[in-house]
């Protein structure tokens, strides 16, 4: 069997890319459906409804749980992950995206003050989740490896 053919039959892996491609293509859907717009960076782009990152790293968690054991120290080591993917999705990078929507904001007032700057460019603001995004993340990512069966 090739590499590749294994990676596609490995219980864990397919879980976690599976939830981290549903919540990104959710991310897609939600924003057209308030926006009226495709915005095709809400397909790979951080930030936004549900967390891309809690779901990826709660189906890793969950799958490896339900192959291994909550015994064991893939369980364990999915779960520091977890905790760690998490909290800072939502608090570092919250705070990072909070943070640049001010700085946009003093940029586009002191530029309308002096000559536009040519080569200004807006930092990104979506990089962080609200609490709110991370439970949906998570929801999806337990979801999805009760879904999937296992092999």
């Amino acid at each position: 069997m090739s590499i590749f053919s294994e990676l596609f039959h490995n219980y864990v892996m397919v879980c976690s890319i599976s939830s981290w491609a549903i919540a990104q293509i959710c991310k897609f859907i939600l924003n057209y459906m308030v926006s009226r717009k495709l915005n095709f960076e809400r397909l790979s782009g951080a930030g936004g409804m549900p967390s891309a990152h809690s779901a990826t790293v709660t189906a890793l968690m969950i799958s490896c749980a339900r192959l291994e054991g909550i015994d064991s120290t893939f369980f364990a080591i999915s779960v520091v992950i977890a905790a760690v993917t998490i909290y800072d999705a939502m608090g570092v990078r919250h705070e990072a995206g909070e943070h640049a929507k001010i700085i946009n904001q003093m940029l586009k007032q002191s530029s309308e003050d002096e000559n536009e700057d040519p080569d200004f460019k807006e930092l990104k603001e979506m990089l962080g989740h609200t609490p709110l995004e991370v439970v949906g993340g998570v929801f999806l990512g337990i979801l999805v490896p009760l879904i999937i069966p296992m092999r």
